[in-house]
């Protein structure tokens, strides 16, 4: 086949694809090139990168104590928050499934944080979290529950506020994906189990959660993986505080290359952050597979 042929044949989806390879190649492919290249410089976008080895990667496994801490915090932050989150939006799904008066007016009601800017969320549940004259202790005053407020962004409840604040932006999103697979499922087994007198709880546990294993299982990875990396939420709350309790890894990269300012000085750390980036994406990566080999390893043995 001639060139000519060949672009009157295949020019057009080519053509097509094109723009998207185009903003892959800029938007992905060369910023992991960089940043795989700055790992082993030290580089603070200003003066001259400096080569220096392995020197990252030593001083983030051996000095670098608040880096450690920030992935203890991402691990606690992603189980609080997917223990409840996961469970709470199966059952509404479930629920709203089912024949309900106005089920769909309640389906965009649960769903309608997913569409909220995270930041936009978070500075309102800032507000109303404030210790002092946020809603939250107001209302509980009132009723007579408390009488000091209660520090929810302080050292000891800010993780649990994050955790609440992320489950409450998430539900919804997960309550959707959950109603796509339950619709999968036809309604002539639900009608036969009620009919052999199989009420709701059981018709949840013996046909629901089977017919639903390869969904569930594509549903807790993207939420592994989607809690793993989130932090705008957390910034914006405690900004990592009080006394680190609730930096998350991606919270610590991003502070790396966009730091606070610190007297009159900013510290921006390119090659070190871009080492650190690597690290938590290898971090991700082999929670994430060992999530799937446990998961399939289950399905096999059912």
């Amino acid at each position: 086949m001639g060139l000519k042929k060949k672009l009157k044949a295949y020019g057009g989806p080519y053509m097509m694809i094109l723009p998207t390879v185009i903003m892959l190649a800029l938007f992905a492919i060369y910023p992991l090139a960089w940043a795989f290249k700055y790992m082993f410089y030290d580089y603070d976008g200003f003066t001259q990168a400096k080569y220096i080895g392995w020197d990252n990667f030593v001083r983030l496994f051996t000095r670098d104590t608040q880096y450690w801490q920030s992935v203890w915090n991402t691990l606690v932050f992603t189980a609080g928050k997917l223990v409840i989150t996961l469970p709470l939006s199966l059952i509404l799904a479930f629920i709203l499934n089912n024949k309900l008066f106005g089920k769909n007016a309640l389906r965009a009601i649960i769903f309608m944080p997913t569409i909220i800017s995270t930041a936009v969320i978070s500075l309102v549940f800032y507000l109303m979290f404030n210790s002092y004259n946020g809603i939250i202790n107001n209302m509980l005053k009132s009723a007579g529950l408390i009488d000091q407020p209660i520090e929810w962004l302080g050292i000891k409840y800010s993780m649990l506020t994050a955790i609440l604040v992320a489950i409450w932006g998430a539900v919804g999103n997960y309550m959707v994906l959950f109603l796509a697979g339950l619709q999968g499922i036809p309604n002539d087994l639900y009608e036969s189990a009620s009919i052999d007198g199989a009420n709701k709880i059981q018709q949840f546990w013996h046909i629901t959660i089977p017919l639903l294993g390869p969904v569930l299982q594509m549903i807790v990875m993207l939420a592994i993986v989607n809690t793993l990396k989130s932090y705008e939420s957390i910034m914006v709350l405690t900004a990592g505080g009080p006394g680190g309790k609730t930096e998350v890894m991606y919270l610590y990269i991003y502070k790396l290359f966009f730091p606070v300012s610190e007297g009159d000085a900013v510290v921006q750390q390119y090659g070190y952050g871009a080492a650190v980036g690597f690290v938590s994406a290898l971090i991700v990566g082999v929670l994430t597979s060992l999530y799937l080999y446990i998961s399939r390893k289950s399905s096999e043995v059912h």
